[in-house]
Parts: structure tokens; sequence; C-alpha cells
């Protein structure tokens, strides 16, 4: 070949390489290592509590932090300190536990109505839409004074299957949307049953769209039982939650001892704020990935 020809119209271009997004680029780093730490603090709080959280101290009662109460006493003289990390593991029991009840409620409601017949599933619809139309508030206040006086367990129960309305709507449109799937009708014709189905094949499709309505269920049940103790309704004062202490708040502002109210309120506060930033960073992850398919 002469070398006065040379060849033209190839040439090497190196391509840029992507650059790779590290682990933590995008995610509320910060919202989970502290919820990490309320959770693990509440839930070993026994191996670090420099006081019996219910002893009252009247000698001490209503005072301000110092060296000896870091977070003041309360106006019966039970250490706040001690108090903040035990009750917080009713608060979070609650809300976990309640969530627990609320899902599996809606879950079952939602794929229920979404397998059913076009009038069954417009009779769900509508009932669902009757329990959205009522004040969630009232209605947990109306079963609560049935079944009486408030414990743990009946609090749970009572947000719980007040708190299912709007996930199951979720699922009843996830599911009518794959019911008429080829793996779905296999499974049936293959005489599976509503829960293999629903478990096998319907939840693996939809329980990342519903995630963050949970995370934000949890918030929901936390932020009722802190209303209730608040409003006097909720759990009785023997019973150490965040809400039982914040219903201490008006005999703690005429008495201006602040502490009783705002480091109870602050750890809520902050504790809501960290799961409000999970669910949304949930939320924003669905609807990525829903825009890309």
């Amino acid at each position: 070949m002469d070398d006065r020809f040379v060849q033209v119209g190839i040439r090497s271009v190196a391509m840029p390489t992507e650059k790779k997004a590290k682990w933590y680029e995008g995610k509320p780093i910060v919202s989970m290592a502290v919820l990490a730490v309320i959770l693990l603090g509440c839930l070993f709080c026994d191996l670090f509590l420099p006081k019996d959280p219910a002893y009252m101290d009247l000698y001490h009662a209503n005072t301000a932090p110092n060296a000896a109460f870091w977070f003041g006493t309360d106006t019966m003289g039970r250490d706040i300190f001690s108090m903040i990390w035990y009750g917080g593991r009713i608060s979070l029991f609650i809300g976990f536990f309640a969530t627990v009840i609320s899902t599996a409620i809606a879950i079952l409601f939602g794929a229920v109505s979404g397998l059913a017949p076009r009038w069954l599933d417009d009779v769900l619809m509508r009932l669902t839409e009757i329990f959205l139309s009522i004040p969630n508030l009232l209605l947990v206040i109306l079963l609560q004074a049935i079944l009486g006086k408030a414990n743990v367990l009946s609090i749970s129960f009572v947000i719980g299957i007040t708190g299912w309305t709007s996930i199951a709507k979720v699922v009843r449109t996830e599911v009518r949307q794959i019911r008429n799937s080829e793996y779905v009708i296999a499974a049936r014709c293959m005489g599976a049953g509503f829960f293999r189905i629903l478990r096998k094949h319907l939840m693996p499709n939809f329980i990342s769209s519903i995630m963050f309505m949970v995370i934000m269920n949890i918030r929901g049940a936390i932020v009722s039982e802190s209303t209730l103790s608040f409003l006097g309704i909720g759990l009785p004062l023997e019973i150490i939650s965040w809400g039982s202490m914040l219903s201490l708040s008006e005999k703690s502002m005429l008495s201006g001892a602040w502490w009783i109210i705002l480091i109870p309120g602050v750890f809520l506060v902050v504790t809501l704020l960290c799961i409000t930033n999970i669910g949304n960073h949930l939320r924003k992850n669905v609807n990525r990935r829903q825009s890309n398919l």
C-alpha cells in the first residue's frame, strides 16, 4: 500500500466511562442513622438507663436538667431521660404493631376486591370510601370508647383497624392490573388457592408500591397514640410513652417546666421526620421505577 494514501474516517475514540454512583448517594443516610440510633436506644435501654423510669422521686419533682437528671424530672419526680427511652419503646411498638394490623387488612381487602367480580368490587370500594369519609381520629376515639380503658394492645388494635383504607385502594388497583396475567391464570388453572396466588404471584408485584405507605402508616400510628394521650383518652400515666409524657404539657407550662414537654416533643418530631424522609425516598424510587417501564 502506498504510504501517500492515509485511511480516514475511522478514529478510535475513548468512550467516557460512566461514573458509578456511591451507595449512599440519593439516600436519606442521616435520617436512617438517626432513626437507627433511636430504635436501638429504645430496644436496649435497659442496659444504660441511669434510673427507674417509673420511680417517683417527689423530692426532686419539676427539677431542671442537671448532672443528676440529664433531662430533668416531671411533675411526679420521674427521670425524663429514662422515660424517653423506655417510653419510646412503647410508642414505637404501637406504631409497628398497628401498621402490621392495618397492612394485613389492606392486603386482604384490596386483593379480594381486585380479584372479585365487578359488582362485588364496586360494593367493597364504596365501603372503603365510606371509611375514608369518616375522620380517622374520630373513629379511633369511638372504637376506643367502646373497648373501654386503653392499654397498649387496644390502642394498637384500634389504630390498626382504622388505618387500612388508603393501602387497600392501591392494592386493589395493582391487583386488577395483573390479575389477567398469564402466570396468574396458569396458577388458577392448576388449582392454586387465593392465599397461594396472593403470596406467590400478587404480593411480589405490588409490595414495592405500598411500602412507602406502610412506612407512613407507622408515623401516623405514633401520631395517633400521642394525640390520644395528649387529649387524655389514650394510655394512662402509669404506662410510659411519648404520648403519655406529652399529656403532662398543661401542668408543665403552668409551672414553667419547659423541659417536660420540649424534650419528649423533640424526640417525637425527630422520629417522625426521619420516618417521613425514608417514606418519601421509597415513594420517589417507586415513581422512578414506574416511569421507566
